[in-house]
């Protein structure tokens, strides 16, 4: 890999904002085969097989931060993914989902409210390191579930290269 740069950056317009739209959580191993853009290896263009991502629509509070750890004494980098949930409402069903999300280390699929589609936990997954559930003390509190999750990986999450049924995803919206 080479460690030169080969691009610039212009200062870019002022037509982006923040935060995330919705979460798709694919089980961890069924990805199946990866195709990356001949010309951009950081986009995915297909993934095999069809996996089922489960849709999660969030507002507001959720948020996804990337950290790149770079040590020039060990001659290691990694990126450090961290996604911080926020589902009002405690529901039987969501209490199960949050079990199992528990046990595993799913693929997490992040759409930010600029339409960009990122792949988090490509290689390991992202763990639960974190969270709630709750009910708070006032009527006006958030009842319902707080969950960080983790992930450390080569590179940073990947953008994907279209819409999720493009990319080869059966997109499972909630019931």
């Amino acid at each position: 890999m080479a460690c030169d740069i080969n691009r610039g950056r212009l200062e870019e317009c002022k037509e982006s904002v923040g935060g995330i739209s919705a979460v798709y959580f694919v089980n961890k191993g069924d990805l199946g085969a990866i195709t990356y853009d001949v010309t951009d290896t950081d986009v995915i263009d297909a993934v095999t097989g069809t996996p089922s991502a489960y849709k999660f629509e969030v507002r507001g509070t959720s948020s996804f931060t990337e950290t790149p750890n770079v040590s020039r004494e060990n001659g290691t980098a990694f990126f450090e993914q961290a996604l911080e949930l926020v589902l009002p409402k405690l529901t039987k069903k969501d209490h199960n989902t949050v079990k199992l999300l528990a046990y595993g280390s799913p693929h997490i699929i992040i759409e930010d409210n600029n339409g960009n589609l990122f792949l988090a936990g490509l290689e390991y997954g992202m763990d639960i390191s974190g969270g709630s559930i709750a009910t708070g003390s006032a009527m006006g509190d958030m009842s319902g579930y707080t969950l960080s999750f983790t992930g450390m990986e080569k590179v940073p999450a990947n953008f994907l290269g279209g819409s999720l049924d493009n990319v080869g995803f059966t997109v499972v919206a909630g019931v």
